[in-house]
């Protein structure tokens, strides 16, 4: 009888403890609005707030010669172009390099990351000392919730933790979208995908 006490003792423990621990463990998601990963319950709850960038993601005519699945990147205009069938272009908000830091060229998408970690070139590191040598992927990562790694450059085009910067010249070259644009392209755009970059 004692024996059978004791293991409802225990059992009644283990239930308890199980109780406690469980919340802490319940799945997280990201909320690109907050900029913070949340408990499913939070992330019903919250109020929603702006995008924080004030230029919408749309599908518009395209009368250019390019492929489907050609991203072209118009720096002067703050904009990217991913070409779909039947003279479609699905239309993102860009931030680009800042003065000194534009380019232009026709490149190849040469791999694709989910928020993927982030190394300063050096000499980045030189301009803001302050750097880490390396930052993990996450929400306060600038290359945001996604990355595609844009021929043998340094370049990608990533989303960020500044919404706000979308259709501004504010980086070192590469060019950024919102997290929830990135996302959206990276489930479009393919490795392997032609990349071109104007003035």
């Amino acid at each position: 009888m004692r024996t059978l006490k004791l293991l409802a003792a225990a059992f009644a423990a283990l239930l308890v403890s199980f109780s406690l621990v469980a919340p802490a463990t319940a799945a997280r998601v990201y909320n690109f609005d907050t900029n913070t990963w949340e408990t499913q319950a939070e992330a019903a709850t919250t109020r929603r707030a702006p995008r924080g960038s004030s230029i919408p993601r749309e599908i518009v005519a395209y009368s250019g010669k390019e492929r489907p699945g050609t991203i072209i990147v118009e720096t002067s205009e703050r904009r990217l172009y991913l070409v779909l069938e039947d003279g479609k272009a699905m239309k993102y908000g860009v931030g680009v390099g800042r003065d000194g830091f534009r380019w232009a060229g026709t490149h190849k998408i040469t791999r694709k990351a989910e928020w993927p970690g982030w190394t300063p070139p050096p000499a980045m590191r030189k301009r803001q000392p302050e750097l880490p040598a390396f930052m993990p992927g996450g929400p306060d990562n600038p290359l945001g919730a996604r990355a595609l790694y844009i021929g043998s450059t340094l370049y990608r085009l990533h989303g960020t933790s500044e919404p706000w910067t979308i259709g501004h010249a504010v980086s070192s070259g590469c060019i950024r979208l919102t997290n929830e644009d990135v996302i959206d392209l990276y489930e479009r755009a393919r490795v392997g995908a032609t990349v071109i970059v104007r003035h």
